[in-house]
């Protein structure tokens, strides 16, 4: 067994405040770790507004199998916009940024690295791989473990009124069961093991929820966020911009989850998961496996998250618990960051290692004309993630050792 207890008594740096970054923020203040919570301007003068003088205010149902729930008025110990003054002395590193703010924080936090800290990223979106490479590049040899899960714990949304980011995030489900994995593999054990002492990962650790990944490009082809919300979004474009318009009451109660599941999307979004499937069977990694009947109900393969595999909403059933998720308009990270980041580096492997990936390309092409953008060209390449010309051989070698 790995010893990782020297992480009880360090602080938590989260970077990132975004949704997820200040709901991992106060469940890990709330579960007694000391927190500093740190964003980077420009958008740290809305994400912190209030956080230091009122702390964060973590509350919602959390729907989950177990009935685990954690909530309050969480402080930290330290509000900051300086990643070098979050990080000093801390063990265990939170990144909850979306993907395109992963450089920044990483270009800042690489100088500050410290042995024995552990880089927990949620959703890890490549991110572990990116690190890395910028590591390799700076010259860091820090003796670090790093790695990344396959979505947050949390389905959350941080309260704005008016246009002002308040201190307070609903969480409305909790994971009972994430896939991680370390970068490289090598490092499984210790990632894994740190998780126990990262308060945000509870209701996951506490009930032996923790799915060990193989490699991180497992993480990546696990993450659900791109077979779910690309395929939802853009099949169900048209329930979106009309609702609140010529039906539905609120524009902001939408969800593609509640208003724009069918079964006609969910084939689409099965489909795109076999050609994913497809494409880790050619480099040999893993994959979370999932039925082909979970797809086809209301909240898709989503659900196993947060209720285990036979928690199922009919499409004739309302699902509330989503009201309100949106998207709200087609510029949305569920287009913007899945797209470029998530769809394209399917795409890019396919094409690396032989796969075909047409519905996969389908959406990548439609978001381009929705978008009015090419994100073959913008979207993440092999090389920014520093496995750009490898074979399938050293591919995986680079992956695991």
């Amino acid at each position: 067994m790995i010893d990782m207890s020297y992480l009880q008594d360090k602080p938590v740096a989260v970077l990132g405040a975004g949704a997820v970054g200040k709901a991992q923020a106060a469940d890990c203040a709330l579960a007694g770790a000391e927190v500093r919570l740190c964003d980077l301007p420009p958008f740290s003068k809305k994400t912190l507004f209030g956080v230091k003088d009122k702390g964060i205010k973590f509350y919602g149902d959390q729907l989950n199998l177990h009935g685990f729930e954690r909530s309050g008025t969480a402080r930290m110990v330290m509000v900051t916009e300086d990643p070098a003054e979050a990080v000093r002395g801390a063990g265990l590193v939170v990144v909850a940024t979306p993907a395109f703010g992963h450089r920044p924080f990483f270009e800042k936090l690489i100088p500050h690295l410290e042995d024995g800290m552990v880089i927990h990223i949620f959703p890890d979106n490549y991110g572990s791989l990116l690190l890395r490479r910028l590591m390799q590049e700076a010259g860091c040899k820090k003796n670090i473990v790093v790695g990344g899960w396959s979505s947050a714990p949390y389905g959350c949304r941080v309260d704005i009124k008016g246009g002002v980011v308040l201190p307070r995030i609903r969480a409305y489900y909790r994971a009972i069961t994430l896939r991680g994995a370390a970068m490289p593999m090598s490092d499984q054990d210790k990632f894994l093991e740190s998780a126990k002492y990262l308060g945000s990962m509870d209701s996951i650790t506490s009930c032996g929820g923790i799915d060990p990944g193989d490699t991180v490009l497992d993480i990546g082809f696990s993450n659900v966020n791109p077979v779910l919300h690309c395929p939802g979004t853009i099949l169900g474009v048209g329930t979106m911009e009309n609702w609140g318009v010529i039906y539905g009451k609120d524009k902001y109660d939408f969800s593609i989850y509640s208003h724009a599941y069918c079964p006609s999307i969910a084939r689409v979004q099965y489909a795109f998961y076999l050609e994913q499937k497809a494409i880790a069977g050619a480099i040999g990694v893993g994959i979370q496996h999932f039925e082909k009947e979970q797809f086809f109900h209301r909240e898709s393969i989503l659900g196993a998250e947060y209720m285990g595999s036979d928690y199922i909403i009919p499409f004739e059933q309302h699902d509330y618990i989503q009201y309100g998720t949106g998207p709200h308009d087609i510029n949305n990270r569920y287009i913007t960051e899945d797209i470029p980041v998530g769809c394209h580096v399917y795409h890019a492997l396919g094409q690396t290692y032989g796969v075909r990936t047409a519905v996969i390309d389908s959406m990548i092409n439609l978001a381009n004309a929705m978008i009015e953008t090419d994100y073959y060209q913008s979207g993440y390449t092999l090389d920014y993630l520093g496995i750009g010309g490898m074979s399938k051989e050293e591919l995986n070698n680079f992956l695991r050792s």
